[in-house]
C-alpha cells in the first residue's frame, strides 16, 4: 500500500501540468529560456484592494539572476520613478515624488512587485496546468509549495511569449497585468 502511494505521489509530482505533453513542453520552454536569458517588456498593471483599483505601467528589464529593474511610465504624476526588485529586497529611486501602495497578501507582494513575481514564478514556480484558450496558452503557477502561495495564471501566445498575468491569492484576484513587447535579449 505504501509503495502505490508513493506511485501515486511520483505520478502527480511528474505530471504537474495537466493537458497534452506539447502544453506542459511548452511551457518548460519558456520557463528554460527566461532561466537563461535577460528579458525587457511594458507591462500595464491594475492592483485591486478591493475598495480602490489603482493602475500604472512600466518599462521592466529582468536579468539570469532574477533581479528586475523597472522604470514607471503611467500615470504622468509618477512617471519617472524606478526601481530594483529582487528576491526579498526591494529599492525605490525618485525626484520629490512618493510610490505608495500598501502590500496586498499578508505582505507576500505589492503592485510594484507584480511583474517580478511573474518572472520568478515562470522561472521556478510548481506548474499546476495547462490549456488552451482561443490562440493562447494558458499556464497556471503557483509561487511555491506553501499552503499560503501566490496563484499566478498567464496566457502565453502561440510563440510562447507571456501576453497577461493574473496574481491571485487565496482565491482573489489581486493583480492583473497586460505585457507587451516582451523580448528576449
Amino acid at each position: 500500500m505504501k509503495r502505490i502511494a508513493i506511485l501515486f505521489l511520483v505520478m502527480i509530482l511528474l505530471g504537474g501540468c495537466a493537458g497534452d505533453s506539447g502544453q506542459m513542453d511548452r511551457a518548460m520552454a519558456l520557463r528554460g529560456k527566461i532561466q537563461q536569458k535577460e528579458v525587457t517588456f511594458d507591462v500595464a498593471i491594475t492592483a485591486d484592494y478591493g475598495d480602490k483599483i489603482y493602475t500604472f505601467a512600466m518599462q521592466c528589464h529582468g536579468d539570469i539572476q532574477g533581479n528586475m529593474k523597472f522604470k514607471v511610465t503611467e500615470p504622468q504624476s509618477i512617471a519617472g520613478i524606478s526601481g530594483m526588485v529582487a528576491k526579498g529586497s526591494g529599492k525605490l529611486t525618485f525626484d520629490e515624488q512618493i510610490l505608495a501602495f500598501d502590500v496586498l497578501a499578508d505582505g507576500l507582494i505589492s503592485p510594484v512587485s507584480g511583474p517580478w513575481v511573474m518572472l520568478e514564478t515562470l522561472r521556478s514556480g510548481y506548474l499546476t496546468s495547462c490549456s488552451s484558450e482561443g490562440d493562447l496558452l494558458r499556464v497556471a503557477i503557483d509561487d511555491s509549495y506553501e499552503e499560503k502561495a501566490l496563484h499566478l495564471e498567464i496566457w502565453i501566445n502561440s510563440e510562447d511569449i507571456p501576453q497577461r498575468c493574473e496574481i491571485y491569492w487565496q482565491g482573489r484576484r489581486l493583480l492583473s497585468l497586460d505585457v507587451k513587447n516582451f523580448t528576449f535579449l
